[in-house]
């Protein structure tokens, strides 16, 4: 009873999130087929709107053809790339948007290409809906709880009495895990059976630290949970596996941005499937590895066509026995700047360096950062010095493993700083 007075309650204050969920669900009963030529039609229309509405394509687009619009022919146009909308962001924005509606996001950090970029409530709200859509697939329905364990500082507000309020009507509180001790992770644990949610999400290297803390401490966590949502970062298999051991539920990784949230999720047979009503997804193969541009077919208010999200990914074919009309992809195993790049040209993926360690006792945290083609830094936190023995141990196997000319540091920190947005990246690449 509780639950659906809140859940009327939070209809009554969110109309146009719940007439976009509406939308979104019916969109789920087309067929394969009605759905494709709905994606078309939408990308033809943002096509239009942006040549003539938006300065930035309508120079780009000035020479080319928009009718008769197949694959091929959007295979041919123009990709936009982050320093694109960097260096054009208002010349991106539509003629006719009313400025005092807007609001600016910010993506990227330290260590990423920063970019700003505008958005109006109407964005915000079919986010929040498209998000709404893809709980459903773990069986949750509104009007039941959802912890999140959010790690952008700037993305928490802080917890005075309108946000409580909004909170309990929502069914959804958010705790600040931007920064953590054993102590934090204890305490969030208590919350958890406190609150007894329903969903838990979160950025997965935090999950995936919280979900440590209970398998080591023997914690038991309410049975409550259908389902944990990771999102912001790449998942990786063992952090999936240590989650599901320690929450007791499946774990659904969600795919998406912040310029461009809701393009996949995963659904209860691990199949990541692509929400084609809110973006047109491609893999393109470029400069050795499988890139992905997405189109969002939403905003009109900034329109990102063919944008380079800067992740890489494949489209599957096939049907999927969950039975969803939404095609499927695959991410890939890092995103662009995750790739190693050696003095002799080899591209190495970023897996070989997280398994590098497997192992060594003590290690609580880590972070190898690329810092030139021959320069290779292992930042750790660690409950103890690696051995001499061990250091050299590792420069060995990289220079014989990955390149005979690259050296590695190993520096024993007592923190690893997370990226602006609140990312922790395993391996990354911190030069052009």
């Amino acid at each position: 009873m509780i639950r659906r007075l809140k859940h009327w309650a939070y209809r009554h204050q969110h109309p146009e999130r719940h007439r976009c969920l509406e939308t979104l669900l019916a969109n789920q009963t087309l067929s394969a087929a009605q759905l494709r030529q709905q994606q078309l039609a939408e990308f033809a229309e943002l096509l239009r709107h942006a040549s003539v509405q938006v300065p930035y394509y309508r120079e780009r687009y000035r020479n080319t053809s928009l009718t008769n619009l197949s694959p091929d022919a959007i295979r041919a146009l123009p990709i936009l790339r982050k320093d694109d909308v960097v260096q054009h962001r208002d010349a991106l924005l539509d003629d006719h948007a009313d400025r005092a509606t807007l609001r600016i996001g910010h993506t990227g950090g330290s260590t990423g290409k920063p970019l700003a970029y505008y958005y109006d409530p109407h964005k915000h709200e079919l986010m929040r809906a498209g998000m709404m859509r893809s709980y459903r697939g773990s069986g949750w329905r509104p009007g039941e709880k959802i912890l999140n364990f959010w790690g952008a500082r700037q993305d928490v507000k802080p917890r005075g009495l309108r946000k409580r309020v909004e909170d309990f009507i929502a069914a959804e509180t958010t705790i600040g895990a931007y920064e953590y001790t054993e102590a934090d992770l204890a305490r969030w644990v208590d919350e958890i059976q406190r609150y007894r949610p329903v969903l838990l999400q979160g950025y997965a290297s935090i999950l995936a630290e919280l979900a440590r803390y209970i398998l080591d401490q023997g914690l038991r966590i309410p049975d409550t949970l259908k389902g944990v949502y990771s999102t912001a970062e790449m998942l990786h298999d063992w952090q999936r596996q240590r989650m599901e051991a320690a929450f007791a539920c499946k774990v659904y990784n969600q795919y998406g941005s912040r310029e461009i949230p809701n393009i996949a999720c995963e659904c209860r047979h691990g199949n990541q499937h692509i929400f084609t009503d809110m973006v047109y997804l491609e893999s393109v193969h470029e400069e050795g590895e499988d890139k992905l541009l997405v189109t969002s077919l939403t905003n009109r208010v900034m329109p990102f066509i063919r944008y380079d999200i800067g992740d890489a990914g494949t489209l599957k074919d096939g049907d999927c026995p969950c039975g969803s009309p939404f095609p499927m992809m695959e991410m890939g195993v890092c995103r662009s700047n995750d790739l190693i790049r050696t003095p002799h040209g080899k591209i190495v993926y970023p897996s070989y360096f997280i398994h590098l360690l497997d192992g060594l006792e003590g290690v609580t945290q880590y972070q190898f950062v690329q810092t030139a083609f021959d320069k290779m830094t292992l930042n750790l936190l660690a409950s103890r010095r690696l051995t001499a023995e061990e250091q050299a141990h590792l420069g060995t196997r990289i220079a014989r493993e990955v390149d005979a000319d690259m050296t590695l540091e190993i520096r024993h920190v007592e923190a690893i700083p997370r990226t602006r947005s609140g990312k922790h990246r395993f391996v990354l690449r911190d030069f052009v």
